[in-house]
């Protein structure tokens, strides 16, 4: 009967509408639940990622940082190394100057020139000695230490007399260092075994 079969279109399309099948009050998603979870995989990787190339980042700068504070702090301490190596050898002369003057300048000798001469020139060689050591410029003093190819240069082999072999017996030019680089090495006479 035709009464019936519009009965049924209806509860047919009534039911459409309201079925459990689809529900419309929830919206509808593009992606699956499996795709969001791969995608939040892939999200969370590409955070961990980024947070190791940053914390990379912040380690490398830091290193960059001490570098050029070292760098920086090593031209103040050694900027003035030539300098001092030319000062150097104009205390080499005041001490020579002032031992040949002692050397004449016997307590005997009338001539208070030459003593005031020799005490003058010692004076200027403790003044140049302390102005050396608050700049960081010291004098070594290598006899009876062990020889160091860093801070020694061997000009001669010696005897050892009293001596164990391999020691420093004698200095013809003393060596200095700055702030305890080696700006200049001493020239030495190292004790060695003597042979019969």
């Amino acid at each position: 009967s035709p009464c019936a079969f519009s009965t049924a279109a209806q509860q047919r399309s009534t039911g459409d509408e309201c079925g459990p099948e689809e529900p419309s009050e929830e919206p509808k998603h593009p992606l699956s639940d499996c795709a969001l979870e791969h995608k939040a995989i892939k999200l969370e990787e590409q955070v961990r990622d980024l947070t190791e190339r940053y914390r990379r980042a912040l380690a490398d700068s830091e290193n960059v940082r001490r570098r050029t504070q070292k760098f920086v702090e090593d031209a103040k301490l050694f900027g003035i190394q030539s300098f001092c190596r030319d000062l150097v050898e104009v205390a080499d002369i005041l001490e020579k100057t002032a031992e040949s003057a002692a050397g004449q300048a016997e307590p005997s000798d009338p001539n208070p020139t030459l003593k005031k001469i020799y005490e003058g020139l010692s004076l200027i060689e403790a003044k140049l000695q302390s102005v050396f050591a608050k700049h960081g410029l010291q004098k070594m003093n290598p006899v009876g230490g062990r020889y160091d190819p860093y801070d020694h240069e061997i000009i001669c082999h010696v005897p050892a007399e009293g001596m164990q072999p391999g020691t420093v017996a004698l200095v013809t030019q003393d060596g200095y260092k700055l702030h305890g680089r080696t700006i200049r090495h001493a020239l030495v006479g190292v004790a060695v075994e003597a042979h019969q």
